[in-house]
C-alpha cells in the first residue's frame, strides 16, 4: 500500500503553570492508503490532538507532517484551508450539522466551497445519500433526525467529495450500541468499496472491534502498533 500520511518526531507542547507539558511525544507513524485504524487510548492520551495535527486543524511544536512525501505541518492558515478542503473528510461526536440547513444543504456545502456545479454536486450528494441510507431523509432538517440518522449524514458530508482521507473523532460517543454498530458497518463499507483511508480516535471498545490497525496512545506516546482481525 502507498503511504499517504508520515509523522517525524512530533510534539505537541503546552505551558503549564511555567513548565511544559507534552500533549504528544516524539511520535514517528506513518499511515498508508486504504488503512481502517484508529489511536486508541485513554482520555488524556493525545488522541484527537494528534487528529486535529494530521488533519491541518493544528500544527505541532516540534516535528514534521508528510502528505504523498510533501511537508505540510508548517503551512500557512490559507493553504492548510485548502488541503483540509480537498484531502480530508472529518466526522464529529457532535455531528456538527447546521440545523438552519436541510440534510441535502448540509452534505451539499463542502462541494460549494469546492466550486462544484449544480448537476455534479446532485449526482455526488445522492450517491452520498445512498451510502448511508437516506435518501428518503433529503428535505429533513436535523432537528426532525434520531442521534444516528444525525451521525450518517455527517457521514455523508465528510464522504460526499470523495476525500483521501476521513478523520473521525469519537464518532459513536452519543450515539447507543445499535446505531454504533450500524454507522461503524457503513464506515466499514464505504472503505471496503472507495478505498477512502478511515482513521479514528477513540477509547470505544465498539469501534476497537471493527478496527484493522490499532495505535495505541498514552501520555502522548505511541506505545504499540499493531494489526488485528476486526472482532466485529
Amino acid at each position: 500500500m502507498k503511504e499517504l500520511i508520515r509523522l517525524k518526531g512530533l510534539d505537541k507542547i503546552y505551558p503549564v503553570g511555567g513548565e511544559d507539558f507534552f500533549a504528544l511525544k516524539n511520535v514517528a507513524l506513518s499511515i498508508n492508503e486504504g488503512e481502517f485504524s484508529g489511536l486508541v487510548g485513554p482520555s488524556g492520551s493525545g488522541k484527537t490532538t494528534l487528529l486535529n495535527i494530521i488533519g491541518a486543524l493544528d500544527q505541532p511544536s516540534n516535528g514534521d507532517v508528510f502528505m504523498y512525501d510533501k511537508r505540510v505541518s508548517r503551512i500557512k492558515a490559507t493553504l492548510a484551508a485548502q488541503l483540509r478542503l480537498h484531502n480530508f473528510g472529518f466526522i464529529f461526536q457532535t455531528y456538527n450539522l447546521l440545523n438552519v440547513y436541510s440534510v441535502y444543504e448540509n452534505v451539499e456545502l463542502p462541494l460549494t466551497l469546492l466550486g462544484w456545479n449544480e448537476s455534479r454536486k446532485k449526482k455526488a450528494i445522492q450517491e452520498a445519500l445512498e451510502w448511508v441510507g437516506l435518501t428518503d431523509k433529503i428535505k429533513s432538517r436535523p432537528g426532525k433526525l434520531s442521534g444516528g440518522q444525525c451521525q450518517r449524514v455527517a457521514i455523508a458530508r465528510a464522504m460526499v467529495k470523495r476525500p483521501k482521507m476521513v478523520l473521525a473523532d469519537e464518532p459513536t460517543a452519543n450515539l447507543d450500541s445499535e446505531n454504533s454498530h450500524n454507522i461503524l458497518k457503513t464506515m466499514e463499507e464505504i472503505n471496503r468499496k472507495t478505498g477512502t483511508t478511515f482513521l479514528f480516535s477513540t477509547h470505544d471498545q465498539k469501534v476497537i472491534d471493527y478496527l484493522s490497525r490499532i495505535i495505541s496512545l498514552k501520555d502522548g506516546q505511541v506505545i504499540e502498533d499493531r494489526q488485528q482481525e476486526p472482532k466485529r
